[in-house]
């Protein structure tokens, strides 16, 4: 029995040429798609590059640093010139502090909120000492800026800037003064009281120019039984 011919011999030569020239197409296509498959020979990586980050697109948002520092100022008011944030709020002394360490905590700490930083760098302007900031560690770690030696804190009650409601108040156990910009306490009254009008003088009940009746020792008023009424 004569075996068939294979169906490859079969194909004209023409055929031949053409089913080769589609096969090395595929061969290349499948090549092609195993090097964007992997990179190196690591499944799922891809070979396409991601673009370099914008230089600016890392730089964090202006604000974003803590570090941009405190400035101490001072502000002339109805106390006198006193000292006060940039942002022209005023800075208290609370009287119960004990040198530096601050003894202000929990509901007073919310109600005066302590001035603290976290950076080294505090500007002082407007007639401010840089000589007289420092600073002092809380209990929980922050640091609360200080003023000839003095704790600093803001006062919730105050509600614009150069308002210095809080001055004279007797708070959390001891009274709240502002502060010169020589650090020396303010001892004024609480801010918006004035002082008592000073009371006119009583009429003297004694008439003058010896009443009348020449009485020298008595100037004219009621008798002193020495006769010389």
């Amino acid at each position: 029995m004569t075996r068939p011919r294979s169906r490859l011999k079969a194909l004209s030569r023409s055929q031949r040429v053409l089913l080769g020239a589609v096969g090395g197409g595929a061969v290349a296509v499948v090549a092609a798609c195993g090097s964007s498959g992997s990179v190196g020979g690591m499944p799922g990586a891809t070979g396409h590059t991601s673009p370099a980050a914008s230089p600016h697109a890392a730089a964090p948002a202006a604000g974003a640093h803590a570090a941009v520092g405190t400035t101490l100022t001072v502000r002339q008011t109805s106390l006198g010139t006193i000292l006060t944030d940039s942002r022209g709020f005023t800075l208290y002394a609370f009287e119960a502090d004990k040198g530096s360490m601050s003894a202000c905590s929990g509901a007073c700490a919310t109600a005066w909120p302590p001035v603290t930083t976290s950076s080294a760098n505090v500007a002082v302007t407007g007639g401010a000492s840089k000589s007289l900031v420092g600073e002092t560690t809380r209990a929980g770690g922050a640091r609360q800026l200080t003023y000839a030696g003095h704790p600093l804190y803001l006062f919730q009650g105050d509600h614009s800037a150069g308002s210095t409601s809080g001055q004279g108040l007797q708070a959390f156990g001891a009274r709240w003064n502002v502060l010169t910009p020589a650090g020396m306490e303010v001892n004024s009254p609480t801010a918006g009281s004035h002082p008592a009008a000073p009371q006119a003088p009583a009429a003297n009940p004694i008439p003058q120019g010896n009443g009348g009746d020449h009485d020298a020792d008595n100037n004219g008023g009621p008798s002193d039984g020495d006769g010389n009424v």
